[in-house]
This record gives C-alpha cells, structure tokens and sequence, in this order.
C-alpha cells in the first residue's frame, strides 16, 4: 500500500474540524447555480439519460471535457460538489457534462429501470457517445460518493483503452458497499440514511403508481423499510437481478477491482468520512501502481473545506482541477502526480 497511498496535504481549520460540519459545510458555503443546458440523451432501451451541459463559447475542438457523476439520489441541483466543479471548470474555459442517474434529475425517466451502485451500462453509453461527438478532445472523469463507485468499476471493467478518457478521479467514493451499510446505521450517519431512504422510496412509488415497478411490493411495506440494508435487500437486488442485498454489496463494490485498474486514477478520501469506514483501505486489495489514494485526516464526506486568506475554499474542487490540468497537458503520463 505504501507506494500508492499519501497523506493528502488538506489541512482542516481548527473551527471547521469535525466529520460533520466539513460534511454539511459545502451545501452553506457553495449555494450557487452555474449557468447550464440540459440534454436528454437516449439510451439504447428507449430510455432517456438527462445530462447537464457548461460549455464556453470559445470551446474548439480540442478544449478539454470533463465527464462528472453525482452522487446517489442526487442532481446538479442538489450537488453543492458538482456545482462547486461545474462553475470552475468554466473558469477554465473547459467543457463539462454532468450525468444524472436515472430518475435524479428533473426530469423522470422512461422505464421501469432505475439505477444502482455498480451499474456501469449508462456512464459506459455516455463515454461512448462523447468519444464519438469529441474525438479530439482530452476527457477526464470524476466520481463524487456512489459516482465514485460506478467510474472506478466502469473503469476497472474497460481496461486502460476501453474508455476515452485520460484519467479517472473519485471522490469520497463508499468502495466497500457492505461497510458502508454498517457505517450509515451508526451515530449521526442515520439521519443522512433517513434521508437518503426517503428519496430512494419517493422514486420507487412514482415508478410503483404508474405501473413500471416490477415488484410486489405495497406503499406500506416501502414506508416500514427504515435501513439502506433493508432497502436494497427488498429492493434492489431483487429489481437488479442479485439474490440479496449481500449478493449485491459484493458484486457492485469497486474496491475488490482496484488491482485491476489499468487508467491512471485518482482517489480522494477522508479518514473521518461520516458514512465510510477509516480503514476501508485496509480492507481492500492492494491497487495497482496506476492509483494513486491521497487520505485526508479529516474532511468528512465530499467536504475538504480548508481556510485560504481568512476564507473558505475547497481544496477538493483545486485538487481535482491541479489533476485533470496534469493529465491534460501531459497526456502520455501512466501515472498520477501529485
């Protein structure tokens, strides 16, 4: 582990310290809304991926593109991280394209189908599309929670030519799904669990009253789900086709393939994450020498807000951008520096 996991260099202010202000402080601090388009890609099922555009009026051929995922039941709306990346890539005068999840962005999508944590199809159809629409344009993709998850697993899945993209960056990514579930049933994590169950179960009703829902499975019985284990063992894994949520947890978690990763990747952690395990490294393979991990003693889930001249900046959005910058200008190197 030595040769691929870092002390990043985040350093937390004093007042700002605690798992659960760094993790509440970017939906405070970066409330607002870059301006973007809204696409409606169709997927090859007939449905739709609702994906939201930055694109600079100067954008040439070769200006770079940044593919962003978002994190669970979650939007460009909702994501104070994705908008905080959003308005600096436009800084920059790139392009950036944020993929929402099916059914996360405004609007619903088609079918019956959702998504989950390890389904790679749709990000793997958007790469295809955007290597297509863009051939000469150098891509980077960035994952923040569950998005994490899905391009590090896309990523391990398509080896180191499958995908156009020059590198890979995850951020505060929950690779080891089962710990996750544990994690989010203790201390002030089961309030983010309520949350995020109450969302997941909204969207599992809209597709339960308009018929596209192939479970029985009642309003009542949705409403007395109360723990993320719970939801996807009733739910998703009988929806996605894994026989329990167990099932599930050890087939759609990216940890156990990041021996396997073949793209140079960048994975931003925090060792006091809310709802991830400190050690989860600890418990996952050995990464190849194409990841680097950069583990912060603090910062939360998707936080990384430190001081810069008495004020608050995210180090998280810099960090990403010094990288896709690297990787950009130098698009030979097999590895990633720091």
């Amino acid at each position: 582990m030595a040769r691929t996991l870092f002390n990043a260099d985040f350093i937390a202010p004093r007042w700002l310290k605690h798992r659960q202000l760094q993790t509440l402080a970017p939906h405070l601090l970066w409330r607002s809304i870059p301006r973007f388009d809204t696409e409606l890609l169709e997927l090859p099922d007939g449905d739709v991926l609702e994906l939201g555009w930055s694109v600079p009026p100067t954008a040439a051929a070769n200006t770079p593109l940044l593919v962003i995922l978002t994190e669970e039941e979650s939007s460009l709306l909702r994501s104070p991280s994705t908008r905080a990346l959003l308005a600096s890539v436009a800084r920059k005068g790139w392009r950036a394209v944020v993929m929402h999840f099916r059914g996360c962005g405004q609007v619903q999508n088609r079918s019956s189908r959702g998504y989950h944590a390890g389904d790679t199809a749709d990000a793997y159809w958007l790469m295809s599309v955007l290597a297509r629409r863009f051939p000469h344009a150098p891509k980077v993709a960035v994952g923040f929670s569950i998005g994490g998850n899905v391009l590090l697993k896309l990523a391990a899945e398509q080896g180191g030519d499958g995908l156009d993209i020059a590198g890979a960056i995850s951020v505060s990514a929950p690779l080891d799904l089962a710990s996750r579930s544990d994690a989010l049933n203790l201390g002030q994590a089961r309030h983010y669990q309520r949350n995020l169950l109450r969302r997941m179960r909204r969207r599992i009703e809209r597709k339960r009253e308009e018929k596209l829902l192939p479970l029985e499975i009642s309003a009542q019985q949705l409403q007395r789900i109360d723990t993320l284990w719970a939801f996807d063992n009733e739910v998703t894994a009988p929806l996605y086709g894994f026989s329990s949520a167990t099932d599930y947890y050890r087939r759609a978690s990216a940890g156990a393939l990041l021996d396997r990763l073949e793209l140079p990747t960048l994975i931003l952690h925090a060792q006091d994450d809310p709802y991830v395990p400190g050690d989860i490294f600890m418990r996952l393979p050995l990464p190849s020498a194409n990841v680097r991990i950069e583990l912060a003693r603090h910062g939360g889930h998707l936080g990384f807000v430190e001081q810069h001249k008495g004020l608050p900046h995210s180090w998280m959005i810099e960090r990403i951008v010094t990288q896709v910058e690297r990787w950009v200008e130098m698009p030979e190197l097999s590895v990633v520096y720091p």
